[in-house]
């Protein structure tokens, strides 16, 4: 259900609750809210896009709204991971794998490389061939990377970059439908997750776990970058959550650390029209902390 209209008609508030997220055509602060240029043409692009993928746009708008923004992590990684496996045994994920074809996963030598500086650990993904997307073993050595922060006390102060053109461009797409069945997948995406040791680490680090995103910052690169403390932007950077398209949801913990920072309806409204944000409006929503000259 998408609102548009008058933010502030009488009944305005009852609809900016409930919708899925409303439309406007004039800057509103309320972040239930999102600015087009023009809402009919928003609202028709949504609408074709919605029919497109009938079953993941409904599991999007469901997961979000089970997800209580003050509550841990966990129940909502946990969710969101149920709802992705799900999705990975319907029709609409299983159209676009017939429609990709076969693909093998390049495997690059130290997908993720760290340095210690003092107190502050740097973690930074190292495919900048394929603009840092992310595969399992880029995963695996990730988290491997985050354990030294998460278990050295002495560490205070954690910096997540990308090297080469991008961040961080999302899954490697190439890898998608690998695993043998959705159980698998998502015992792997719960039990090896870099969202909840980041989010652990934020808790207790705070604003001095930092990721600092150019280039492409999309999917799940976009969904760990927010679970960080501060995020800083480069003005260059592109950010948005294109998975609707594949038949999917964000599965890297982005239904929790997105919805935290902009709400569910901003959040609904990233996945469900497929827009990008540059960095002044990712600032602007709260996406980001900061914009980098």
């Amino acid at each position: 259900m998408i609102g548009v209209g008058d933010p502030a008609g009488d009944d305005a508030e009852f609809w900016l609750r409930e919708a899925t997220f409303t439309l406007v055509d004039r800057p509103c602060a309320d972040p239930r809210t999102v600015q087009v240029p023009d809402v009919g043409e928003a609202l028709a692009q949504i609408t074709e896009r919605a029919a497109t993928w009938p079953q993941t746009a409904a599991v999007c708008d469901d997961v979000l709204r089970a997800f209580d923004p003050a509550a841990p992590a966990f129940a909502g990684v946990i969710t969101e991971s149920l709802a992705y496996s799900t999705l990975q045994s319907g029709r609409e994920f299983g159209r676009w794998l017939a429609e990709r074809g076969p693909k093998t996963v390049p495997l690059l030598p130290d997908p993720v490389v760290s340095r210690r500086d003092g107190d502050t650990l740097h973690v930074a993904f190292n495919r900048p061939q394929r603009h840092n997307a992310f595969s399992t073993d880029a995963r695996a050595a990730l988290l491997e990377a985050l354990e030294v922060a998460r278990l050295d006390t002495s560490v205070t102060g954690l910096v997540l970059t990308g090297n080469g053109p991008s961040f961080c461009s999302g899954g490697d797409l190439a890898e998608f439908g690998s695993f043998d069945d959705p159980a698998s997948a998502h015992l792997a995406r719960t039990r090896y997750s870099p969202a909840q040791v980041l989010d652990e680490i934020t808790a207790r680090l705070g604003a001095a776990c930092q990721a600092v995103v150019h280039g492409q910052v999309l999917g799940s690169g976009l969904e760990m970058a927010a679970f960080c403390g501060q995020v800083t932007c480069h003005p260059d950077a592109t950010l948005g959550l294109p998975e609707l398209a594949l038949g999917l949801i964000p599965g890297a913990g982005g239904t929790v650390s997105i919805t935290r920072r902009i709400g569910r309806w901003r959040t609904a409204y990233l996945v469900l029209s497929g827009a990008t944000l540059d960095a002044a409006t990712a600032q602007t929503w709260g996406l980001v902390d900061a914009v980098c000259a």
